[in-house]
């Protein structure tokens, strides 16, 4: 007994000790335990995890040897494969014992900024690659992105168009308004000549034109907005001019019934809404009572 304890405190029988741990050939009572949950030691989780690391990054070295035959590759290939599952167990035990988290890693991307084939689920390394069927996979793989980003591509354009594709941008140059105006002015004198017809009037026979105030003929920006009332009241008096003036060549019609609607204002608008919210609930209460 004292043979062994004095060998076991020699220099040499430390060194070798140290050299088989490096090696991942640690002795019989210091071997890696087989389930990652059996280790409540956060500091021997750490020292396995970088044994793992150890012995993944020996076998990819190991794996670049040319005088490998195709299936020693495979073999390599999948002992380090297996050793990255295991190296994931010890570090998800190592977060559940509050170490730190070793897998908040970035993808692993190209030159291109494209995420590198075969770094999700089955990993293959060195030679691995090059292996028959193992090539076409990742040559498929590129082709089906190919195919993708062309597609991406054919699609892009149609994101994000600018403002000319719906016709935002139309009025700025002031052709469209131009073109518009001389449309109204054509479509204003076939009307004016048909009535002149119709009424067997003189074809030099003057018409008066209804102006375009903003009271005669409010747009969509004004129909829900308060106007300034001074406006209005000219607004009103133009159109009721014009709307008699008109009347006048036409017996069976009077000015009332040539004028514009007369459209709300928000004021009036939110009382007759308030007015019919007040009715539902009366009717809704009185209803529930009977």
């Amino acid at each position: 007994m004292a043979r062994n304890q004095e060998k076991a405190q020699s220099m040499l029988y430390r060194f070798r000790e140290a050299q088989a741990a490096e090696l991942g050939l640690g002795t019989r009572g210091d071997r890696r335990p087989r389930m990652a949950s059996a280790c409540k030691s956060l500091r021997e989780c750490e020292r396995w995890r970088g044994e793992l690391l150890r012995e993944i990054s020996r076998k990819v070295a190991k794996i670049q040897d040319a005088g490998l035959s195709d299936y020693e590759v495979r073999d390599v290939n999948d002992e380090i494969n297996k050793l990255l599952r295991e190296k994931r167990h010890w570090e998800n035990q190592i977060v559940a014992l509050g170490g730190a988290n070793y897998r908040r890693n970035v993808a692993m991307l190209d030159d291109d900024g494209k995420e590198v084939p075969g770094t999700k689920g089955y990993k293959y390394f060195g030679r691995a690659k090059e292996l028959p069927g193992v090539r076409e996979l990742f040559q498929s793989r590129k082709k089906d992105e190919d195919e993708e980003n062309q597609a991406l591509e054919f699609y892009r354009k149609f994101q994000k168009p600018p403002l000319t594709y719906y016709g935002d941008a139309d009025e700025k140059d002031g052709t469209l308004l131009t073109f518009e105006q001389e449309a109204q002015d054509a479509e204003w004198e076939e009307a004016a000549t048909e009535l002149r017809t119709t009424l067997g009037l003189a074809p030099d026979a003057a018409l008066p034109r209804p102006s375009a105030s903003p009271a005669a003929k409010p747009s969509e920006d004004t129909v829900m907005s308060d106007t300034d009332p001074k406006d209005a009241a000219s607004g009103d008096a133009d159109a009721r001019a014009a709307a008699s003036a008109l009347a006048a060549y036409v017996p069976f019609l009077t000015a009332e019934m040539l004028l514009p609607p007369k459209l709300p204002t928000a004021a009036e608008t939110e009382a007759t809404l308030l007015a019919l919210r007040k009715r539902m609930l009366v009717e809704e209460y009185f209803g529930t009572e009977e």
